[in-house]
Parts: structure tokens; C-alpha cells; sequence
């Protein structure tokens, strides 16, 4: 149903579009069962369950994120490290990727904001 990520660089542009097209579980389905995300900041959230309850609230606000560009990925197996420079000013995002058995990618580790 969804457009899975053939890269893990997808990852980002497929978070940006489904965020605003308020697309909760689109969102959802761009990580692993089990993943975890810090966020909101200071926190961990984990497995899907709650990675939902996450974004429902942020989607609330209806908020439009702007793409942007990905810093090079570093390739470990079917592991990945992706990154971008926020536009906000927020100091740095981060991922690690999981390879999935049909050549897609998930996050499992996600990292939205970093301190500077």
C-alpha cells in the first residue's frame, strides 16, 4: 500500500511526505517492529505502538516538514547510517537502517534531533 524505501536515504523523503499528508501509519510503517525512537527529546519510545502514539500527537499540530539533503550514508551489511542537517537548527538527525529480506529498509534506531 505504502512506497517502501529502496534506499535508506528513502527513508527521510518518505518520513517528510507522509508527515505532510498526515499519514500516521505511513509513518508507522517506516520502522521495524521494534524499533526505537528518542522522541520526544530526552526519551525513548519504543515498538510501533508507541512510535504511533507519538506521531498521532505531533500530526495533531498539522505540522509541513521541508526535505532535507542527506549527508552520505555509511554501509555496515544490511545495516545503514543515514543523517541530515536540519534545516531547523536542531543540531543533527540520525538513523540506523535494517536491509529487510525483500531489499526494502526500515528504521530501527532514529534519532530526530541532536543536541549542538
Amino acid at each position: 500500500m505504502w512506497e517502501k524505501a529502496a534506499r535508506p536515504e528513502d527513508l527521510a523523503r518518505l518520513f517528510v511526505e507522509r508527515v505532510n499528508d498526515g499519514d500516521v501509519e505511513g509513518l508507522v510503517e517506516l520502522y521495524e517492529d521494534d524499533a526505537v525512537l528518542a522522541f520526544p527529546p530526552g526519551n525513548e519510545t519504543v515498538g510501533r505502538a508507541a512510535i504511533r502514539a507519538v506521531f498521532e500527537k505531533m500530526l495533531a499540530a498539522k505540522p509541513q516538514f521541508a526535505a532535507e539533503k542527506p549527508l552520505p550514508t555509511i554501509f555496515h551489511g544490511d545495516l545503514a547510517l543515514t543523517s541530515t542537517r536540519p534545516a531547523d537548527g536542531t543540531g543533527g538527525r540520525v538513523q540506523v537502517a535494517r536491509r529487510q529480506p525483500d531489499g526494502s529498509w526500515l528504521r530501527i534506531i532514529d534519532r530526530p534531533e541532536l543536541p549542538r
